[in-house]
């Protein structure tokens, strides 16, 4: 017992060394330019529109460390257990439509068609509306980062017995067999993520929205590309 708890323990030491090192490296960054620009403008080295040019990338760093703590806040929240939800019938088909019609811009902003294909009935689940459309335009986006211009992107869901089942498809370079389960980790960024945007939380905090609603989340290889499930308990 004291070998098993011995292990479980170190592994969960870790893991926590892991996040540390990782949220410290995502906010090292954006602090280093911040500095770098205040002082410039302190000093009076940089006037005019070149001063101007510097306060936006001021206010885009400080945005990203907003979103970045908001999501490392929301994250040990949820992971914890401090939920307070409202739970109630959402009709999953309007919610997938809005949300890709949402995401339509940014998708073809980068060559990439994106559509949704749903049963001619309805799927319904019993969950919170905003918390799964965090989901959606998580793993959309993650999808249209990694699909190449001309690929596309599809969005599903079915019922399936007691529950419903939602799929996001791209024809994208696909994830390598061993990082199946990792990309739901967070701050896990695969080789072919290094340099993206995004401090590789999405999917991370995807799995404990969705675990937080009684479901799952999954990655399958695709055929090219790759697909991401998760289920939800049907209403």
């Amino acid at each position: 017992i004291l070998t098993y708890y011995g292990r479980w323990t170190y592994k969960i030491e870790e893991a926590r060394r892991q996040l540390v090192a990782a949220a410290s490296h995502d906010l090292r960054t954006p602090l280093a330019s911040l500095r770098l620009l205040v002082e410039s403008i302190d000093d009076g080295v940089v006037t005019g529109e070149t001063r101007d040019r510097y306060l936006g990338e001021i206010r885009t760093h400080v945005a990203v460390l907003s979103d970045l703590v908001g999501d490392l806040f929301e994250l040990s929240r949820i992971e914890a257990g401090d939920i307070s939800w409202m739970m109630r019938q959402v009709q999953l088909g309007d919610l997938i439509g809005d949300t890709v019609a949402a995401m339509r811009g940014t998708a073809e902003a980068r060559g990439v068609k994106i559509a949704a294909e749903l049963p001619p009935s309805q799927v319904v689940a019993r969950a919170n509306a905003e918390k799964v459309q965090r989901v959606l335009f998580n793993m959309i986006q993650n999808a249209i980062r990694h699909t190449p211009a001309d690929g596309s992107v599809t969005v599903r869901a079915r019922n399936d017995g007691g529950d419903v089942e939602v799929e996001v498809a791209d024809d994208g370079e696909g994830i390598p067999a061993g990082d199946g389960e990792r990309v739901f980790e967070a701050f896990y960024r695969g080789d072919a993520a290094r340099g993206e945007e995004g401090a590789g939380l999405g999917l991370a905090i995807s799995r404990a929205i969705v675990e937080a609603h009684g479901g799952r989340i999954w990655l399958e290889p695709g055929s090219p590309g790759t697909k991401v499930h998760f289920t939800l308990r049907s209403a």
